[in-house]
C-alpha cells in the first residue's frame, strides 16, 4: 500500500520488458507544474510502441501514459492556472521550448525540442503525476474520467 509520501507506479525499465509495479516517492511539482492525483489513464498504441522499442530513446526508467485525467492536489512555485480540486487532462505534448521557429509560429506540436508525456517525461500509469500547467486542460467534473482519458490523445 502507498502512503502520503509514496505511490504505486507501473515502470518500464527497458523496451521489450514487462512493466514493473514499484513504490516510488510522490513527485514534487516544479515551477509552473501541478501535482495530479490520477483518476484514469488510457492505454494508447503509442504506449505499446514504446514498450516494444519502436520509438527511439525513451526516458528510462519510465512511467508511461499520456491520456491522464486527474485532480490537482498540489502546485509548484508560480503555478496559478489550476487551484486544488480542479479536474484536468494531460495530453501527449508535455512541454515546448517556446523559442523555435515552430513555437514562434504557434505550431508547438512541431517543436524541435518538445517533451512528451509518458515518453520523455513520466506519465500517468501511477497514482500521481506532475505536469506543466500550460499543457493541462481543465475538464468539467461531469466528464466520466475513463471516457475522457482517450480524448487527450486523438481528441
Amino acid at each position: 500500500m502507498s502512503d502520503s509520501t509514496t505511490m504505486r507506479a507501473m515502470v518500464l525499465h527497458a523496451p521489450g520488458e514487462p512493466l514493473q509495479l514499484e513504490h516510488l516517492p510522490v513527485p514534487r511539482p516544479g515551477p509552473h507544474e501541478v501535482l495530479i492525483k490520477v483518476k484514469a489513464c488510457g492505454v494508447c498504441r503509442t504506449d505499446l510502441h514504446i514498450i516494444d522499442g519502436d520509438l527511439p530513446s525513451p526516458k528510462l526508467p519510465l512511467i508511461l501514459g499520456h491520456e491522464i485525467v486527474g485532480e490537482v492536489v498540489g502546485t509548484g512555485v508560480d503555478a496559478t492556472k489550476f487551484p486544488n480540486g480542479t479536474q484536468v487532462g494531460v495530453p501527449w505534448l508535455a512541454h515546448t521550448d517556446g523559442d523555435c521557429l515552430y513555437c514562434r509560429n504557434e505550431q508547438e506540436n512541431l517543436c524541435e525540442h518538445a517533451l512528451f508525456t509518458g515518453y520523455t517525461v513520466d506519465g500517468g500509469y501511477a497514482e500521481y503525476s506532475v505536469a506543466h500547467e500550460d499543457y493541462c486542460f481543465a475538464l468539467p467534473h461531469e466528464y466520466a474520467t475513463a471516457q475522457a482519458a482517450p480524448l487527450l490523445c486523438a481528441g
